[in-house]
């Protein structure tokens, strides 16, 4: 795998986590093209026919071509869905999304050659409910959970946990309100609101509260890991760091052992070379899983921390070990 070979950026245009890798890539002088899905059909062209050793041919842009059989990896990193033209009707743009999604798509998934991460893999790990089951298969410590869309059953799961209960969307729930954009994070549960006839609408995920020291960070590349303590000191940061990168201070961290080894078996599982996990630190020191974010970003870790997570990642995509 190691060797000459192109390695295709499949990303939006504005990308600094996606940028951090290129510009790993370009230092070491490694080819590479960029594309985003966004640029397919209106201003890229693909053309491939299959013969006994494969597919050939050529993604072409008007500055730019990529021979296909040249990619040795690819780095797919949330491109942005096709655009096609403004004139065609909702119907003829469903069938059109779907042919690319399945066409283009399908040809690049069918290209031998390393993926981080493969988007099927990935887009099957982005389920909660699988994710937290396998972590607890894979001997990490997961909180109680609760998914339901019934309220009584959530009022419930509150009295048998005894304590504070918190809400988290399956997603990144992100929109405009009141012209102003605004996301949904993880939140400490009024009981009061548990009986709301609201929670019908819709699955809710609802966890027991781990008290929390600190989080971490753990970012894991092709069998390596680099862990970060996420020290928040805001109310809103405690509950969820990600509504408050202004509060934050970081610390880099050796996990323990059990913990190391229930990542790797859960990245075995789910087959997948690269994840960015969080956990909850109570302040006696046991580790709690909440998440693994499959195309997770690290740049800020790396930034606050200097760990080498781009240069592992440019590692893999090279070719090198693992």
């Amino acid at each position: 795998m190691t060797g000459a070979g192109t390695v295709l950026v499949l990303a939006g245009r504005f990308d600094p986590t996606a940028d951090l890798v290129i510009e790993e890539l370009n230092r070491r002088a490694v080819p590479l093209f960029r594309v985003d899905m966004a640029e397919f059909p209106l201003r890229l062209a693909l053309s491939a026919s299959l013969s006994r050793d494969g597919w050939h041919g050529t993604l072409s842009t008007s500055r730019r071509t990529l021979d296909l059989a040249a990619v040795r990896s690819v780095y797919y990193r949330r491109p942005t869905r096709p655009r096609f033209p403004e004139g065609m009707s909702s119907a003829a743009r469903k069938v059109a999304e779907r042919e690319a999604r399945l066409g283009f798509g399908g040809l690049l998934a069918a290209l031998p050659c390393r993926w981080l991460p493969p988007p099927g893999k990935a887009a099957d790990a982005e389920y909660k409910p699988l994710q937290l089951r396998i972590a607890a298969e894979s001997g990490l410590s997961v909180p109680r959970t609760l998914i339901t869309n019934q309220p009584s059953a959530a009022e419930r799961f509150s009295g048998a946990v005894a304590g504070a209960v918190i809400y988290k969307p399956f997603s990144h729930v992100r929109g405009v309100v009141n012209d102003h954009s605004a996301a949904v994070y993880t939140s400490i549960v009024d009981p009061e609101d548990l009986c709301r006839s609201d929670i019908a609408t819709t699955a809710h995920l609802f966890q027991e509260w781990v008290p929390k020291a600190y989080e971490v960070r753990l970012t894991a590349v092709a069998g390596r890991i680099f862990a970060a303590e996420i020290h928040a000191d805001s109310d809103a940061g405690h509950v969820d760091w990600r509504s408050d990168y202004e509060s934050h201070s970081y610390a880099v961290c050796d996990p323990p052992a059990s913990v190391t080894a229930g990542v790797l078996r859960m990245l075995q599982r789910l087959e997948l070379p690269y994840g960015a996990f969080d956990f909850v630190v109570t302040p006696d020191g046991d580790w709690h899983f909440l998440e693994v974010n499959p195309s997770g970003q690290f740049g800020f870790v790396e930034q606050a921390t200097g760990l080498p997570i781009t240069a592992a990642i440019a590692d893999y995509l090279e070719g090198k070990g693992w």
